[in-house]
């Protein structure tokens, strides 16, 4: 299935099943998540679900946008945003550096806000407190990594595809305060010029490219957020 912008998994699954009213009664399992923010290949099981244990390991292809100088509670644009004052100079010439360093990484820290059960919770539960435990990590592997090109746009246009993005969103995402949060950062710099780069990276099954994102802001010390994300290929299964 194609999961569209906005949804969960379980609302793509649902949507299919009103489509196709033959499939009402089946059940049905997905492979995998995407975020509300993410897009693009979703792989479910029907009928007998048990072989599921065979596809939750596969490798995938993401393509995706990084926002630079500006870092979210999340990685992404579906998160409390600040601004991290810097702005990445001359970044054409800083991107075979900081692809070498991106694909050297094994580890991955779970983002705060996902489906990682942590201390006996989720880690996207809100208010969660985890002073006293050490943030999760896991293995990963990135298979390749490849800058496609660097855009600029402005924070009026930021501001507004922000606004769209999340009003798809359903459900408690802390819409509101996300939403305040990105107005009262770019409400007064409604026409300067910030960078989007796009990127396409083959990685290990449950790496997180929101915060391979942060990673990259890190890296540079301009802070960055994922601000758009399509899954293209999962195994041998391609959008």
């Amino acid at each position: 299935m194609y999961k569209d912008l906005g949804e969960t998994p379980l609302e793509c699954l649902l949507r299919y099943k009103a489509e196709y009213p033959d499939y009402k009664d089946t059940k049905m399992t997905y492979l995998g998540r995407l975020d509300p923010t993410a897009e693009g290949l979703l792989l479910v099981l029907a009928g007998d679900t048990r072989a599921r244990s065979d596809y939750l390991g596969l490798d995938k292809t993401y393509e995706f946008e990084v926002l630079w100088g500006f870092k979210s509670d999340t990685y992404d644009i579906l998160g409390k945003v600040v601004s991290s004052g810097k702005w990445p100079q001359k970044i054409e010439t800083k991107m075979p550096s900081l692809l070498k360093k991106i694909q050297k990484k094994t580890t991955q820290m779970f983002p705060l806000f996902s489906s990682k059960s942590f201390g006996g919770d989720f880690l996207k539960a809100r208010g969660l407190k985890i002073e006293g435990y050490d943030l999760p990590e896991k293995r990963i592997k990135i298979f390749s990594f490849e800058h496609i090109h660097t855009r600029s746009t402005t924070g009026r246009e930021i501001l507004g595809e922000v606004t769209e993005r999340v009003a798809l969103v359903k459900g408690d995402f802390r819409q509101a305060e996300v939403l305040s949060s990105w107005r009262n950062l770019l409400g007064v710099n409604l026409n300067e010029f910030y960078l989007v780069s796009k990127f396409k990276a083959d990685v290990s099954s449950g790496t997180y490219i929101r915060g391979l994102a942060n990673d990259m802001g890190e890296l540079l010390g301009t802070g960055a957020l994922a601000w758009s994300i399509k899954r293209t290929r999962v195994g041998d299964y391609k959008v």
